[in-house]
């Protein structure tokens, strides 16, 4: 298992766009991802479980990936938020 904590940045936070372009990346994986914020957990394949998440611009999340694919899970994810929501693989996703 392997996990990262992140700080969100964007200005909205991870509402439905952010949240929806956050559970697609996710499912591209087979490894189980899990998302926690202030004690909070989320599957990060479930759409409405991240929006209930109500993550805002400032607060930090911890990505957890378990499993065969958890690195580039992991890398992917990171580098969406990072991006503010719009690059995964150097490709905008919409």
């Amino acid at each position: 298992m392997r996990s990262t904590t992140l700080s969100v940045l964007t200005k909205t936070g991870i509402h439905s766009r952010p949240a929806d372009l956050f559970v697609r990346t996710a499912k591209l994986y087979q490894s189980a991802i899990t998302v926690r914020k202030n004690g909070a957990c989320a599957d990060a394949k479930n759409i409405i479980k991240m929006i209930l998440l109500n993550v805002c611009q400032g607060q930090e999340i911890e990505i957890q990936a378990d499993g065969p694919d958890e690195e580039a899970a992991l890398e992917d994810l990171q580098r969406l938020v990072e991006s503010d929501f719009t690059l995964v693989n150097d490709q905008v996703r919409l």
